[in-house]
């Protein structure tokens, strides 16, 4: 799919010379994919684990801590999402033994959180799915600011 620039509307001289205005090298187009796909796991693992904040204080929680009240079917639920956000990661190209760890840690997640109390308690402050997103953006070299969308104006 070519993209075709507007017939010299901001255009630089050199750029409509040589027919390039406006096109994204390979590059950028992989590091905007790069991003945007980065973009929707974090924000799926913000949604598990950090959504919600108990007013007054630092503590955050998730829909995974939420799910995890209902026995056996809320913490296999979180594994589920867990699982979908490492095979994005394999899709992405992490590595084999990092896929272990955050494997690790999901089913750690999983495990621990099926026990009834003191698992809720865990899943409140082990984050599984934000370790697992902060591997994923240590691999690729991206820092949570980055995936921050520009203001649009």
């Amino acid at each position: 799919m070519a993209f075709v620039p507007l017939l010299g509307v901001g255009l630089k001289a050199k750029e409509q010379e040589t027919g390039m205005a406006g096109r994204m090298d390979d590059q950028d187009f992989e590091r905007t994919e790069l991003l945007r796909r980065l973009r929707r796991l974090s924000g799926a693992a913000r949604l598990m684990d950090t959504a919600l904040r108990i007013p007054g204080t630092n503590i955050r929680f998730g829909a995974d801590s939420l799910m995890g009240l209902v026995p056996g079917i809320g913490d296999a639920s979180g594994a589920i999402v867990g699982f979908a956000i490492i095979y994005e990661a394999r899709r992405l190209g992490v590595p084999t033994h990092k896929l272990g760890r955050m494997a690790g840690n999901v089913a750690l997640d999983a495990v621990v959180g099926s026990v009834p109390l003191l698992g809720d308690l865990f899943d409140v402050y082990f984050k599984a799915h934000n370790r697992n997103i902060g591997m994923i953006l240590d691999h690729f070299g991206v820092d949570r600011s980055d995936l921050d969308r520009p203001q649009r104006r």
